[in-house]
């Protein structure tokens, strides 16, 4: 009995010398450690909505007067990013993608399309779409390189819509390129 009063006691005293050594020291107020600031603190460290409009409004000006010509379909890798063009994809016919390029479905139902056993990144989902898959509505791909792209799924009956960033290839079922 003794002994068990005694590991009791011992156990007891050494969770407290624990809890002590355990308890970290406050931040000094002020410094660097300390994750409180004051108001007059914050007002001098932020951007007004007025000033981030103004650095906006001059980065736009300074682009625009760089005169860069945008990106376009078929273009040669400008450093300004390519707008999105809608195309109209039929049946029978396969969208392929230039490398960087960006797809996004709107509308339809389409199977992603590769030449090799390399996949197509999804980036909204998260994963990569091997060959044959139903590409998700709404979603962004991202071709990294060339030789993939989409086609119609055979359960497809409405009209496909894709918004397309970036050089890309609209092929007929025979390999004849679509007119623009």
């Amino acid at each position: 009995m003794r002994i068990i009063r005694f590991i009791t006691i011992f156990v007891i005293a050494w969770s407290i010398i624990l809890l002590e050594d355990a308890q970290a020291e406050a931040p000094t107020p002020g410094s660097s450690t300390d994750p409180v600031i004051t108001k007059s603190y914050f007002d001098q460290n932020t951007l007004s909505e007025a000033k981030v409009k103004e650095i906006v409004a001059s980065a736009i000006a300074a682009n625009a007067d760089a005169g860069q010509p945008s990106g376009s379909n078929g273009g040669t890798g400008s450093s300004t990013p390519a707008t999105m063009k809608v195309v109209q994809l039929q049946n029978g016919q396969t969208l392929y993608a230039g490398a960087g390029a960006e797809f996004i479905v709107r509308t339809g139902k389409v199977l992603a399309v590769s030449n090799d056993e390399n996949g197509i990144p999804d980036v909204t989902g998260g994963k990569d779409l091997p060959a044959g898959t139903e590409v998700a509505l709404n979603h962004l791909l991202i071709f990294p390189a060339e030789g993939r792209g989409i086609k119609p799924s055979p359960k497809n009956t409405a009209d496909i819509f894709v918004m397309v960033r970036g050089s890309y290839l609209l092929l007929n079922a025979d390999g004849s390129k679509v007119a623009q």
